[in-house]
């Protein structure tokens, strides 16, 4: 067995064991990603003295494992471009605060990966360095933006990675991917460092082959940081410590089947026979109903969201962009690509004078109903499922020409992250005639990661969807 296959947790016990050697591990890893990253485009960059530091880091909780970093996290030595021409040849003279936590803990970052540039997409092929094509079948879509962290777990072209996460950027291209991506809650982890897109909504977190690799990550990621006030002073659990517990007694409501977009789908079914496997498990499984209207016990339409999102979004976008100005960074607004210059654009014209209280207000408003509609249904269920996407991955090439390619692929997160609230998708089905695989959406409550791990960890032992999981 090549040493790259292994989950992260497998990695640190056998190194810790000293069953297997650093050089040995990092040689199978740079191996592959010598030999598919020609084909699928997941690194940007690569630390040639990874092996060199993991050495050094044996007696560390991450032992020196290997980890795939998304491009838009700030690493000193390594060029950070957020896959965007205007950053192109940037190296930061600052650390993020994740990636400082993850160095801490003894994770080492082998390469940067590709993504949509400035995180603005669901397909990695708004990238300017290329797209990222998914490494189930590389005729498809990764998803994103977070798409080359997830291609990298995929492929076994690292034991861990970290994306962000503004509205499916993590458990969309997880489940494209068929990984597991956990989506903390707001706050739970600091985006200081992080190149700003939604700052209301960016969320770094962690992408595994188990869900006890994700738990493992977020433990060594979050807290409080003092260079980032939406961080809170919360305790951070070993995020392990209750993962097997079970899901016994629990209230589980399924959400979003009963779209007229989903009832029927192959989404519909896999949702729905996840519940089954947690009925089986001793929780009680219930179906939340659809609704246009804020109605107690009902869950509010997604369809809003999508307008909200991106009245939302773009307004943050075109105030975080502008930073990029030609003065503190190497090229100037001539390199920005079309799909950032029609959100800045758009961005712009809905917070000018006149337009604010038309659509930006009016957007806010609405995301206030979405809180108070999650805010209802967590008093009565434990956690929410549903899937991070409308359907599988598509094909290469789908996200060309249509603005809100995106917005649509989201729509079944976008409540959720505007709201700030933990989610993680886990593996649940695989279509055996295209190999592509669908996500299960665990939601919980804001600072509820324990909750939906446990969830997430016995729906992944209980079923056989997951092969790193066995």
């Amino acid at each position: 067995m090549k040493l790259n296959s292994l989950t992260l947790k497998a990695t640190i016990d056998k190194l810790k064991a000293k069953e297997i050697s650093h050089a040995d591990l990092y040689k199978d890893v740079h191996d592959a990603i010598a030999e598919k990253n020609g084909l699928l485009n997941i690194y940007l960059s690569l630390d040639p003295t990874a092996v060199t530091k993991a050495e050094a880091l044996l007696d560390t909780p991450l032992a020196g494992a290997p980890i795939a970093v998304k491009d838009n996290f700030l690493t000193v030595g390594l060029e950070t471009t957020a896959s965007a021409n205007v950053l192109k040849g940037f190296k930061p003279p600052a650390e993020s605060h994740v990636t400082t936590k993850l160095k801490a803990a003894g994770g080492v970052i082998v390469g940067k990966t590709n993504m949509d540039a400035w995180a603005h997409g669901s397909s990695t092929e708004t990238s300017d360095f290329g797209p990222t094509k998914n490494p189930r079948n590389p005729e498809y879509l990764p998803g994103g933006s977070s798409g080359g962290s997830a291609a990298a777990i995929a492929a076994d072209l690292a034991v861990g990675a970290l994306g962000t996460e503004t509205a499916g950027s993590i458990r969309q291209p997880a489940s494209w991917c068929g990984v597991v991506g956990l989506k903390p809650t707001y706050g739970r982890v600091s985006r200081s460092g992080v190149i700003a897109m939604a700052s209301s909504t960016d969320s770094p977190g962690p992408i595994g082959k188990t869900v006890e690799d994700c738990a493992i990550l977020l433990t060594h990621i979050a807290g409080k940081d003092p260079y980032d006030a939406t961080t809170l002073p919360k305790p951070v659990p070993d995020y392990t410590a209750h993962m097997r517990d079970g899901v016994k007694g629990m209230r589980i409501g399924i959400c979003y089947m009963d779209h007229p977009q989903l009832k029927g789908t192959d989404v519909d079914r896999a949702v729905t026979k996840a519940g089954k496997v947690f009925e089986a498990l001793g929780a009680t499984v219930e179906v939340v109903p659809l609704s246009k209207t804020l109605e107690k016990g009902k869950i509010l339409t997604p369809d809003y969201a999508i307008g909200v999102y991106t009245v939302v979004q773009r307004s943050e976008v075109s105030s975080n962009l502008a930073r990029f100005d030609g003065i503190r960074y190497g090229n100037d607004r001539s390199f920005f690509a079309h799909e950032a210059l029609n959100r800045i654009m758009l961005g712009t014209f809905t917070l000018s004078k006149g337009y604010a209280d038309k659509y930006y207000v009016r957007a806010q408003q609405v995301r206030t109903l979405y809180r108070q509609n999650f805010a209802e249904l967590f008093g009565t269920y434990d956690i929410l499922l549903a899937s991070p996407s409308p359907g599988y991955a598509l094909a290469a090439g789908a996200s060309s020409g249509d603005p809100l390619f995106g917005e649509l692929q989201d729509m079944l997160v976008e409540p959720s992250s505007l709201v700030g609230n933990t989610g993680i998708s886990v593996p649940c089905f695989t279509d055996p005639k295209t190999n592509l695989p669908l996500g299960l959406n665990i939601m919980g409550d804001q600072w509820q990661e324990e909750k939906i791990l446990k969830a997430a960890y016995a729906f992944e032992q209980a079923t056989d969807w997951n092969p790193w999981a066995k």
